[in-house]
């Protein structure tokens, strides 16, 4: 492998959304990713929603570019086995509660002690302290005390809404797979691993901000005196219905909504110049219904075509089939199509950073549970024997 992180040994033990795909981002670029599970497999290996040959393509996509080792951790030899890996490991990452991977005699106290250079990741939900610290945690949680799901609320109905992703998943991956990275520069510099600790809930809230609580900016002060608060944002006006569909615009600038009022043909808005007027000079006119209601006329094909030759920013709202057939999309190569060994032909998104000298990509396909075992602990320095024997004891399969 040519990646940036060609060369980084990860051992991965977490399960489900938020660490696999951390560990893939890593994988992505590089990494030789061992991911360890136990005899039953990783949670998300289901099958859950997306099936074909008993292949879980949620699961082939969090976990492409690892090796799979089956160990049982709640055996004596297992836990063996795992520390022959750490011995020469550069990174270790789990999302177990806080205190799992202390009873199983891994703290990052413990491991710091046999490998001093190794970047201890932890990703839980709530941290490691404080009431909510021991509680099980999914995507949904985070959504509901994050604010995220308040944000979202129907203006309507007055109801929160979840976002139909498992975003603060992906969230809690990115944040932890860049600090792993940032972990790994400052060992290189001072010689010396660390326990990187990533709380979904701070990954949330890191995104909440700066808009999602824009009224939060400020604490009080006598001194500077009261905040200047508006409404919170409602995207909503954003998304405009044509005669066949709906496409998305956000002008920004004072030129571009001067555009977009000339693209919709409402000239009595426009001064001489082309500027919008100021609104005491334009306030018999319901400006945002003679926009919605000049998109209203037109197909999503000529509003595109209007938007664009007035350089408005704007977006068609296509389906999920259509973005595969997105020219842009495809004219940037950003889906990679290939042949999994279980699930056949198979598309995934490229790695959205391209390195000009140290590409990433799809090395491999998501691993059967178990698959490289043998070849992990041959490589680890065990015999054939010790490998068969390992196997028939139960630690390891």
């Amino acid at each position: 492998m040519t990646g940036t992180l060609s060369g980084i040994r990860i051992i991965d033990l977490t399960n489900v959304y938020s660490g696999p795909i951390a560990a893939s981002i890593l994988g992505d670029q590089g990494a030789d990713v061992i991911k360890i599970e136990a005899p039953s497999g990783d949670m998300q290996r289901g099958p859950f929603r997306y099936v074909r040959n008993g292949l879980d393509g949620q699961f082939a996509m969090n976990n492409r570019n690892k090796r799979s080792i089956v160990v049982n951790l709640n055996h004596d030899q297992g836990k063996k086995v795992l520390w022959s890996l750490l011995r020469d490991a550069d990174v270790l990452m789990e999302n177990y509660r806080p205190d799992v991977m202390s009873k199983f005699g891994f703290s990052f106290d413990a491991v710091h002690k046999i490998n001093p250079k190794l970047v201890y990741a932890s990703i839980n939900g709530f941290g490691s302290e404080g009431p909510y610290a021991g509680q099980r945690v999914y995507d949904a949680v985070i959504q509901a005390v994050s604010g995220i799901a308040t944000l979202q609320t129907d203006k309507e109905s007055g109801r929160p809404q979840m976002i139909n992703s498992l975003i603060c998943d992906k969230l809690t991956s990115l944040t932890a797979a860049q600090s792993i990275c940032s972990a790994l520069l400052a060992r290189e510099r001072q010689g010396i691993g660390q326990h990187v600790q990533i709380a979904m809930i701070d990954a949330a809230l890191y995104f909440m901000w700066p808009d999602g609580m824009g009224n939060e900016h400020f604490l009080p002060d006598p001194e500077l005196g009261e905040v200047a608060r508006l409404p919170d944002g409602d995207h909503s006006h954003m998304l405009k219905e044509t005669s066949d569909g709906y496409l998305a615009t956000m002008p920004v600038q004072p030129r571009e909504i001067a555009a977009l009022v000339k693209a919709m043909g409402i000239d009595d808005a426009l001064d001489d110049d082309g500027r919008l007027r100021p609104p005491d000079q334009r306030s018999h006119l319901n400006l945002g219904e003679l926009i919605n209601e000049g998109f209203k006329s037109m197909t999503t094909d000529e509003a595109c075509r209007v938007l664009e030759e007035h350089q408005v920013p704007f977006g068609r709202i296509d389906s999920r089939d259509q973005v595969l057939s997105n020219p842009q999309i495809q004219a940037m190569g950003s889906i990679l199509k290939f042949e999994h060994p279980q699930g056949g032909a198979m598309q995934q998104p490229r790695p959205p950073a391209q390195f000009s000298e140290t590409p990433a990509g799809i090395h491999r396909c998501s691993p059967r549970l178990g698959e490289h075992t043998s070849e992990i602990l041959k490589e680890a320095g065990l015999s054939d024997e010790d490998i068969s024997n390992l196997k028939e004891s139960g630690a390891v399969a």
